[in-house]
């Protein structure tokens, strides 16, 4: 009967059930702090590749190219740009001045320029700047027939169909003729469309007075039209002292309803990635978070093979998917990121007297950061002690729904662990919890019997409780380690009488119960 008994258990014995658990809980720990050193990693990545200058270096750049106002007129600066003729002064005023820094505040030259402006005496502007203009044809749109007496033009919104591709002007020089893109630059998305590469392109003089003459000459000659639907200027700098890039771009969107609106890109990035031991540091990070990704990676697949189609039905297992994908994703960026800086950066650099386009880097530094930020959102996101322990938390909350004690459980090992290190400092006697539960058993009949309770009620429960103790001792302790038993009919007697009276006592208690209720109704 035992053996029957036995075989119909699984052949397991509970010490090796409790053993099983034991070793579950511990892979459980080593799981959760696992995972916590992967998301302490990741925060290092993340909050890593930022530091305060980069916001400080924004602040200058943008307090200088969009808050300085025109000389003369305080309310007109880069911002408050309505009207055509605002433009023209925000170019010949706060940009010109801006731009060109070719000697100290007390005009004398403290240092050699080697033919390059030091804007704020800090940071070099690479190259020179670039100003872009894309247009529309006319008769982009359609005027109602009543008034195409008053007007016989039309110019509609910006599209890259409506798009102007033919030249004008003067037709001399860059400015006046169409340029196609040579650019990996990505579309420009503004407030009124997305406007892609390419357009009427000139760059500026590195000398201050050829530039101010090209802006009056372009004003005394149309270069802005009524076709016109946006204007780009693009420039970048480098701060030596922080090692910091700054990628500007100032956009003046020209609606079909007229008037201006402008916009603004500040882009401060660290294109030079490894240069100080910090910057080492976080090239650790970066191996330490691939080793954690393949690692990763394997024991999903490993959990595919294992549980095939059914692992597909747990939320938990999409949500790791998916962080994994995140995180595929983000290194693919970072590596592009790397191998263009590695390719593009030299080149951009010889360059001084043409423009240098650092965009495309500070774009992609941007998705990076993007994806890596979406990435640490998703980790923290995902409750990561549901999602490692939801197999154990399961097995534990069935155990306790059928009324049964789970063999195993983590505050038991924890107070276990505890009670055996103080009775081997000798810091507490093995019997003194037994003690202390006898006195306290007396201590709760001597209280009962105070307040008025009936002795035989006493006694049911004290033998009620010695039923139940009895039989927790046999079925649920944990200090049994042979094989399961099957019940006695003295048992199974045992077990029913005890069944017996405690439904007599929810009987009592109960009738009881309906008399509150009544006595509440009558008043």
């Amino acid at each position: 009967m035992a053996e029957a008994s036995r075989w119909h258990r699984g052949g397991a014995s509970k010490h090796k059930l409790h053993y099983r658990k034991e070793v579950e809980i511990t892979t459980t720990l080593q799981e959760l702090l696992l995972y916590f050193i992967f998301l302490i990693n990741l925060c290092i990545l993340t909050f890593g590749m930022v530091n305060p200058h980069m916001y400080y270096l924004n602040k200058v750049m943008s307090s200088l190219f969009l808050d300085t106002s025109v000389p003369g007129e305080e309310r007109t600066n880069f911002k408050s740009i309505r009207s055509i003729t605002d433009f023209w002064k925000f170019m010949e005023g706060p940009l010109l001045e801006g731009l060109y820094w070719d000697s100290w505040y007390n005009n004398h030259q403290l240092y050699n320029l080697k033919n390059s402006s030091r804007i704020y005496y800090e940071n070099i502007l690479l190259g020179v700047p670039r100003v872009r203009q894309l247009k529309v044809r006319n008769n982009t749109c359609k005027v109602y027939s009543s008034f195409q007496s008053l007007m016989s033009e039309c110019y509609g919104k910006y599209t890259s169909a409506n798009e102007d591709l033919s030249n004008f002007g003067l037709q001399i020089n860059t400015e006046w003729r169409y340029s196609t893109s040579n650019t990996n630059s990505p579309w420009h998305w503004g407030f009124l469309g997305v406007y892609r590469n390419g357009g009427y392109i000139f760059t500026l003089s590195k000398s201050k007075s050829e530039t101010k003459n090209k802006f009056i000459d372009l004003r005394l000659n149309s270069w802005i039209t009524r076709g016109t639907r946006v204007i780009f200027i693009d420039f970048s700098l480098y701060n030596a002292n922080v090692n910091l890039f700054c990628i500007i771009r100032l956009v003046a969107e020209f609606p079909a309803t007229g008037g201006i609106l402008t916009s603004w890109q500040f882009y401060s990035v660290k294109l030079l990635r490894y240069v100080s031991y910090y910057d080492y540091f976080i090239a650790s990070c970066e191996i330490t978070f691939c080793i954690f990704l393949f690692v990763f990676t394997t024991q999903e697949v490993k959990k595919i093979k294992e549980f095939k189609s059914a692992y597909f039905k747990s939320i938990w297992n999409w949500l790791e998917l998916l962080l994994l994908l995140l995180c595929f994703v983000a290194v693919s960026f970072n590596t592009y990121y790397n191998v263009q800086i590695f390719l593009l950066l030299g080149q951009l650099l010889k360059s001084t007297e043409t423009y240098s386009d650092f965009y495309f880097l500070a774009c992609w530094h941007i998705y990076y950061n993007n994806i890596i930020a979406i990435t640490i959102f998703f980790a923290w996101i995902k409750n990561m002690f549901l999602a490692i322990i939801n197999d154990t938390y399961s097995e534990v909350k069935a155990d306790y729904s059928i009324g049964r004690r789970p063999d195993f459980e983590l505050g038991k090992m924890i107070k276990q662990s505890y009670k055996n290190v103080l009775e081997k400092f000798r810091l507490k006697k093995a019997q003194k919890d037994e003690d202390k539960k006898t006195k306290g058993s007396g201590d709760l009949a001597e209280q009962a019997r105070r307040e008025g309770f009936d002795e035989n009620e006493i006694q049911k429960a004290e033998q009620m409780k010695k039923w139940k103790e009895r039989l927790e001792k046999k079925y649920y302790s944990m200090e049994i380690q042979d094989d399961y038993q099957p019940v006695t009919q003295e048992e199974f007697r045992e077990l029913f009488l005890y069944a017996v009276e405690l439904e007599k006592e929810l009987h009592y208690i109960n009738l009881k119960l309906n008399q509150v209720v009544r006595k509440v109704s009558a008043l």
